[in-house]
């Protein structure tokens, strides 16, 4: 019996040190050597993208919208149609991802499929749009964790004149964004740690999203001066407090469930942590989004049953706050909202998380200003200090903002899925104008075979209207103060991408020493390559710049 554990731990062992093997060999055709290390398995990387996604906590923070935007129709049927559309993208992202496992990932993709000068241009600004997305992301769920934080206060105090000061939130958004960073470079000293960490928070999550559904349907069911809202009600209602058509409504009110389904190339950007990347990549992809879809169907139903006056909700700062005040009553809200407030600073750690690994990525390709300064991963932290730093740094700038432009603020904050959204559009985009066939000869495990085409044209569509209608105004005869200024700060956005493409990026970017091996690799074929990498002695390895297992570590300089 020894001896059999004995030569199934041996098997296991040596299946592992094979995929592990595998993998580098993989990245190496890709350009570059196995740096981070693959901690991560099926279920914490699901973990990450679950609670990045965090699809039912941000309905449930968007609920005004919904119900003024559309109403119950909007929010539950808009969630099955953005459900469907999400899971095209998802899976065209998903195939993608398995023929190319790359941290910097859609804008690789792009310029891999289209590698012409102005595929490159595409790609860096892809990757620009990219990394602004997950910035704000990353700005905006420190933000709202700050408001939520402050909203404890403000639940047993409503008048505390200390709210409403800039400098509280500015201190407590800087507080959370160097927490924020220090944990993430902690916690990669360990291999284990930051994977725990994640399985802790999706757990967390999962249990909250049932304490939550359960303490409301409960409350409103005992308390008799409470009442359940009709079937007919929460499955068929539509409001339209607006001003538009119904029918651009019927288009706005998407956004709240867009919103909700939006970062799920969390595990994209992540890839190179998680093991075999071309077979579980794609499907924490997917599998994030559909239970990430039904836990918010499930719980937006809830809500809606349990919802007792329209009018407050909508005009509440935080009107899942008050739903729950509503028929909680203060302690159990309050409760329950700080168990809310310590996951959501969980999320948050692993939004970070993908939005470092995406910096050093594009820093890695020479994207970014000091781009070899910020691709350095730090031997003793196991992680990209450097790049998680200039990060926290950026992100820290925005809430300055809080100080004197809060306008300015918000309108930042809402970028981020618009651009994530673009970033997923373009090379879904460029692969159909190149044709699918170009994703033949590098294709991995997972494959859309004859539904590919349509699974990208849906995508593209969806990615096309949403992106126009993220643009609106709340109602079509705005005061400035009530502008969506996101169109502003995209432009921005894409002016400050164009000027460093000028500035550094036309003569950087792909252009590294490992980027130009990869235009070697993809030349001289796939397979070639892969036999010098698995088979070839280090000399060889040497001579062609390409890295064998063993290597990897050595093939960068580490600091």
């Amino acid at each position: 019996m020894t001896i059999s554990n004995h030569l199934s731990g041996s098997a296991e062992t040596s299946r592992r040190d094979d995929q592990v093997s595998h993998d580098a060999d993989v990245l190496a055709t890709l350009g570059h050597p196995q740096e981070l290390a693959r901690q991560f398995n099926l279920w914490s990387m699901l973990a990450l993208a679950f609670t990045v996604l965090g699809t039912w906590s941000t309905l449930a923070q968007n609920l005004a919208s919904g119900l003024s935007a559309g109403g119950p129709v909007s929010i539950l049927w808009g969630l099955a149609l953005v459900t469907f559309c999400n899971l095209c993208v998802a899976v065209s992202l998903g195939e993608l991802t398995s023929a190319m496992p790359t941290a910097l990932g859609q804008a690789y993709w792009i310029f891999r499929i289209q590698p012409t000068p102005f595929g490159r241009f595409l790609s860096y600004m892809c990757a620009w749009i990219n990394t602004f997305g997950w910035w704000t992301l990353t700005a905006s769920q420190t933000a709202f964790m700050t408001n939520f934080i402050l909203s404890m206060k403000t639940i047993f105090e409503p008048n505390w004149p200390a709210a409403g000061y800039g400098w509280l939130e500015f201190l407590i958004y800087i507080g959370l964004t160097l927490l924020l960073t220090l944990i993430n470079i902690i916690a990669c000293r360990k291999d284990r740690v930051l994977p725990w960490i994640n399985n802790v928070v999706g757990a967390q999550f999962t249990l909250l999203f049932l304490a939550f559904a359960l303490a409301l349907l409960i409350s409103v069911g005992v308390k008799a001066h409470l009442a359940y809202q009709s079937g007919s009600f929460v499955f068929g209602t539509w409001i339209n407090t607006t001003g538009w058509p119904n029918g651009v409504i019927w288009f706005t009110g998407l956004i709240q469930s867009a919103y909700g389904l939006t970062a799920f190339d969390a595990c994209i950007h992540m890839v190179e942590e998680l093991p075999a990347p071309s077979r579980n990549g794609p499907k924490v992809i997917w599998l994030s989004v559909m239970i990430g879809a039904v836990s918010g169907f499930l719980f937006m139903m809830v809500c809606l049953f349990c919802v007792q006056d329209i009018g407050d909700l909508t005009n509440a700062d935080l009107p899942f706050v008050e739903l729950c005040l509503s028929t909680m009553g203060l302690t159990g809200a309050a409760v329950l909202l700080a168990l809310f407030v310590v996951n959501g600073v969980g999320q948050n750690i692993s939004i970070m998380t993908t939005a470092s690994r995406l910096t050093w990525g594009f820093a890695r390709d020479g994207g970014l200003p000091w781009h070899s300064y910020l691709a350095m991963v730090n031997g003793y932290w196991h992680v990209p200090v450097r790049a998680l730093w200039v990060q926290g740094v950026l992100i820290a700038l925005v809430g300055l903002l809080y100080l004197f432009a809060n306008t300015v603020l918000q309108a930042i904050l809402s970028v981020s899925t618009i651009a994530l959204t673009i970033s997923y559009g373009i090379p879904i985009a460029v692969l159909l104008v190149v044709g699918r066939d170009k994703l033949l000869p590098m294709q991995g495990e997972f494959r859309l075979g004859r539904w590919g085409f349509a699974a990208n044209v849906v995508s593209l569509i969806y990615c096309a209207i949403t992106t126009v209608f993220f643009f609106f105004p709340s109602d079509p005869n705005p005061a400035p103060a009530d502008m969506n200024w996101a169109i502003a700060v995209f432009g921005v956005m894409l002016v400050i991408a164009v000027g460093f493409w000028f500035v550094q990026g036309r003569s950087s970017y792909l252009r590294t020493e490992e980027s130009m091996l990869r235009e070697l690799v993809s030349q001289a074929g796939e397979e070639d390559v892969l036999d010098v990498t698995r088979y070839g002695d280090d000399d060889t390895a040497k001579d062609t710049g390409v890295v064998g297992p063993g290597m990897e570590r050595e093939h960068r300089k580490r600091v």
